[in-house]
């Protein structure tokens, strides 16, 4: 594995997503890159002076290793899942943060619903720190990818909200202080 904040080069093409557009950039073999963050199983690297995410399924294409899912027992209870989906949001961070989203406050809602024996819904209500946001739909595709790992569920439905608006006072102690916003 290759240390942050030292170049390395891409082993293989990947589809990386710039950082804050939100766009899909097809980065190429052997382009040199810095790790800046690597939280939650993604990573952000810098590319020729602009950010991008690169998914953790993707880990490799960088020296790193690929993210495991989620270990949750076969007999787990309602409350197993919804605790799995909620340690499953903690690992989704904005990748220009290094604050995840539940510390950030972003997540208004999260509850399983038994379908049938054996199935499960996963609701979660989230909003974003500011409505223009680029990453949006990539935070919300990053939550739903991992929360679908979660053995039984079978529906994910995630709603973005913006109200009540997200403000500073919604973080956690710990994400105010790692963000310098007290």
């Amino acid at each position: 594995m290759s240390a942050f904040h030292e170049p390395v080069s891409l082993t293989r093409d990947v589809i990386g997503i710039l950082i804050p557009q939100g766009t899909k950039v097809e980065l190429p073999e052997g382009a040199r890159a810095q790790i800046t963050q690597a939280l939650g199983g993604s990573f952000t690297v810098q590319v020729e002076g602009h950010l991008f995410r690169i998914e953790g399924k993707d880990a490799d294409a960088i020296g790193q290793e690929v993210a495991q899912g989620p270990d949750v027992p076969a007999d787990a209870s309602d409350e197993d899942i919804e605790k799995a989906v909620w340690d499953q949001l903690k690992t989704c961070y904005d990748p220009e943060i290094p604050v995840d989203i539940v510390e950030l406050g972003l997540v208004y809602e999260c509850k399983v619903e038994t379908l049938e024996p054996g199935k499960r819904r996963a609701i979660v209500r989230m909003t974003l720190t500011a409505p223009g946001c680029g990453m949006g739909d990539i935070l919300v595709a990053d939550a739903r990818s991992k929360i679908e790992q979660i053995p039984t569920i079978t529906e994910v439905d995630i709603e973005l909200v913006f109200d009540p608006p997200w403000n500073q006072s919604m973080m956690s102690e710990a994400a105010k202080l790692a963000t310098g916003m007290y």
